[in-house]
């Protein structure tokens, strides 16, 4: 049975990934550790909480004494490290605490992994590793910065990050890298697209603009609404993830992107139709600090290397996203209640 430890698996994508994972494969075990901060909501995995293959445990990466208690316990094959503070406009405010997460949390857990997987032989010089044992590191296209008009990130591209957020995990990227290069621990790093989805904690765009329609509230857009993402949907995501821990060359990068790049205006304007509103309710307010122009993800690597594809649409993933808001508005209510709800509406939070 695979053994696998998922950090941040209360969160949006982590828990979508959990949840994908224990539906295509029988023969694995999964631990989601998660500090359930804010963002993370274990009700959201209820429906697995009687699943034998699954097993919750609340803490922080950055706790090496818990680390290294869950790998002497259950004998990890393959870390998938989600645990991040993931918000640009809250690492403005903060950048304290997505320094300490994304950047010396990453570090505590590839030092017990690498604890834990190096087995040392007779001669002290000679480290032999586990076979099959992997560390996929879930990042962000935003470590490369932004673009002009035209060209797309590819994986060989400098790291060019504008935000204590992106620059955090470039970082972490650059850490995980330094463990395969210098231990020769087994590693792989993922860098996705704007994702989104069901569970997604409604301070990001999508989910941010379907709560505020649904209750005619202004829908805030930061300068003129023309910063073009590509945007891919969780489930998509999930299946790369799936496919990098399967078939990833030890050591190598894969970008993760759905081949959906749209300006935000234009995502607004798809939400404000679908639901039946009027475009009255836009909102045009001050830019962010630093906000990156435009993203835009080559895939070409995962696809040919890997055989990866995305199956969703633009348009048949947000109609699908916009119908689970509709018949999970409790969910929404519970987790934007109180003072979350208030900072996030005054902050016009929503990358």
């Amino acid at each position: 049975m695979k053994s696998l430890l998922i950090t941040g698996g209360a969160g949006f994508i982590g828990s979508n990934f959990i949840f994908y994972m224990l539906a295509k494969h029988r023969d694995i075990r999964i631990v989601n550790l998660d500090a359930l901060t804010y963002a993370g909501n274990l009700s959201t995995l209820s429906p697995i909480s009687n699943d034998p293959r699954y097993s919750f445990v609340k803490g922080n990466i950055c706790d090496r004494t818990l680390l290294d208690a869950l790998f002497n316990k259950f004998q990890f094959d393959t870390v998938v490290n989600f645990a991040a503070e993931s918000h640009v406009d809250r690492s403005i405010v903060e950048p304290d605490i997505f320094l300490s997460t994304n950047i010396i949390g990453t570090q505590a857990l590839l030092h017990i992994a690498k604890r834990h997987w190096n087995i040392e032989p007779d001669n002290k010089y000679c480290r032999v590793y586990r076979s099959g044992v992997k560390f996929l590191q879930v990042s962000t296209d935003e470590v490369y910065g932004t673009l002009g008009s035209s060209g797309m990130f590819v994986e060989e591209m400098p790291l060019l990050p504008n935000s204590p957020y992106s620059a955090s995990k470039a970082s972490a990227d650059l850490i995980v890298r330094a463990y395969h290069e210098t231990y020769g621990l087994p590693i792989n790093i993922t860098r996705c697209s704007n994702n989104y989805g069901a569970f997604q904690f409604p301070e990001k765009l999508i989910p941010l603009m379907i709560h505020n329609c649904m209750l005619d509230k202004k829908l805030p857009v930061y300068g003129d609404g023309m910063q073009i993402r590509d945007w891919l949907y969780v489930e998509d995501h999930c299946s790369a993830i799936d496919t990098v821990i399967c078939k990833g060359i030890d050591g190598h990068i894969y970008n993760i992107g759905g081949n959906n790049e749209k300006p935000n205006i234009e995502v607004v304007k798809t939400i404000i139709s679908a639901l039946g509103k009027d475009n009255s309710l836009i909102e045009h307010v001050k830019d962010r600090p630093g906000h990156d122009r435009r993203y835009a993800i080559d895939n070409t690597k995962i696809t040919t290397q890997l055989g990866w594809t995305p199956e969703w649409t633009f348009e048949s993933g947000m109609a699908k996203t916009i119908d689970w808001y509709q018949n999970n508005q409790a969910w929404t209510d519970k987790v934007t209640s109180g003072e979350y709800l208030d900072y996030y509406e005054k902050m016009y939070l929503q990358n």
